[in-house]
């Protein structure tokens, strides 16, 4: 059980950081795995307005609502991460045990909200009606299975925060291989249409919440969880909403910005959306990788942040940044050359795919300009130093981005006006973070501190 755990405040720091990585994007993509076997299974036995009605708007409210908890769950990783660096086992103890009370309490409150709201999001969204029936079969069933997801997605964050990212990844797996086999048994076998989609999904990720939790209650590390006494200990969840809430509201002002851009494409027709959504799962192999790297640099640096170690955090963000870039290069390279290929694993309709290279060959060439947003953003986040970050984030990408749809697309009404919106958005906050964190982070007064 302690052998899966990589002690990332010692030894040489670029290969901490891949040892530390690779378990998480294997993790991500097979997360990932999840919605995109769904869409091509979809797509291929079902068509494109149901590969529409499985992205599109209900992707776009999913992420709202769980990316919101996910963030502040964030913050339960960065405090348990802290202290597991600075080795205070009965801070860890009643910090475990209050992640999960919350991942319980919250997966209630957002199957709720989901099931409540989502059909009234759905219609704002100018959601057409030939696919809003099915999407609302898919969303509310999604959302009914929302506990099992939460509690999964914390079990990960508390085992990656104490060096464990190896274990996520084999539940993942195994969440993953059951999603695989139920799609086809549910949608190719039984014709379950949209429906036989969402419980493989749902039935998946109660899997891997199952494993991850006979995971942590079975450990002989200080992180072991007993069911017994899962509560909120009242200071520790003040210090996790404090670190973990700036994180969910930022995710939120990101869904509601996509929401918007979403509502969009909406305009342009099904096909777009069918070419949007099937977009969505291909460049979701940069965005794990990215993400991947900002979870290694968060844990990274709030292990090293409780040690005490700051020039070992600083070094790590470098050696992160150049890794990020070279492997942002190549994958914007494979994608811009043989994303017409990858579309064919959605669908063999040629306007869709038509569609969805126009807004591939826009977009990949400037992934490179998100990757500081998320690297130094993860750095300055796994110190505790999390509102500015928000603020930068929120104002530099989502306003921004808001401002942008509002301004320019009925001016200029068209699919590259509106996707210029991220380009545009990216670049700014990756100027606004690379100025706070030599002037004026936590990390870099710590920093002259010491120096």
């Amino acid at each position: 059980m302690r052998a899966a755990k990589t002690d990332i405040t010692e030894g040489v720091i670029w290969k901490q950081l891949l040892i530390f990585f690779f378990p998480i994007l294997l993790g991500t993509f097979f997360q990932q795995l999840y919605n995109t076997v769904d869409a091509v299974v979809v797509g291929r036995f079902l068509g494109k307005e149901s590969l529409a009605a499985v992205g599109g708007g209900t992707g776009t409210i999913i992420n709202l609502l769980v990316g919101f908890f996910v963030g502040v769950s964030s913050g339960a990783a960065i405090v348990i991460a802290q202290f597991y660096g600075a080795k205070q086992r009965r801070e860890i103890h009643r910090a475990v045990h209050t992640a999960i009370a919350l991942s319980i309490v919250g997966g209630a409150l957002i199957m709720i909200l989901g099931l409540v709201f989502s059909p009234v999001i759905l219609r704002q969204m100018g959601t057409p009606e030939a696919i809003l029936g099915k999407a609302l079969i898919y969303i509310r069933i999604f959302f009914a299975g929302m506990i099992p997801n939460l509690v999964y997605n914390m079990g990960a964050g508390i085992l990656r925060a104490v060096g464990d990212s190896r274990r996520p990844f084999y539940y993942l797996i195994a969440g993953c291989l059951c999603n695989i086999i139920l799609d086809l048994v549910f949608i190719a076998v039984l014709g379950m249409g949209v429906e036989g989609a969402a419980f493989a999904t749902i039935i998946s990720q109660l899997l891997s919440a199952v494993l991850v939790l006979h995971c942590l209650s079975h450990s002989e590390d200080i992180y072991r969880l007993n069911y017994r006494i899962i509560h909120f200990a009242p200071g520790m969840f003040k210090n996790m909403i404090r670190i973990g809430l700036p994180a969910g509201l930022q995710s939120v002002m990101y869904s509601l910005s996509n929401i918007i851009i979403q509502t969009s494409v909406n305009q342009f027709g099904t096909d777009m959306i069918a070419a949007y959504t099937a977009y969505s799962k291909i460049d979701s192999l940069f965005w794990m990788t990215i993400n991947a790297f900002g979870i290694a640099i968060t844990t990274f640096a709030g292990q090293n942040f409780g040690a005490g170690k700051f020039d070992r955090i600083r070094s790590g963000m470098k050696q992160c940044l150049l890794i990020a870039g070279v492997v942002t290069v190549i994958i914007s390279t494979l994608f811009y050359f043989f994303g017409e290929y990858i579309y064919l694993l959605f669908t063999t309709d040629e306007a869709v795919i038509a569609d969805g290279m126009i807004i591939l060959r826009f977009l990949v060439p400037v992934f490179i300009t998100y990757i500081c947003i998320e690297i130094i953003s993860g750095t300055v986040r796994g110190t505790g130093d999390v509102f500015i970050p928000t603020v930068l984030t929120t104002v530099g990408v989502c306003v921004l981005r808001i401002v942008w749809i509002a301004v320019a697309v009925p001016y200029y009404t068209s699919i590259i006006t509106v996707m210029a919106s991220y380009p545009i958005t990216w670049t700014t906050t990756s100027i606004l973070f690379i100025i706070y964190y030599n002037k004026g982070s936590l990390l870099s007064r710590k920093l002259r501190q010491t120096s």
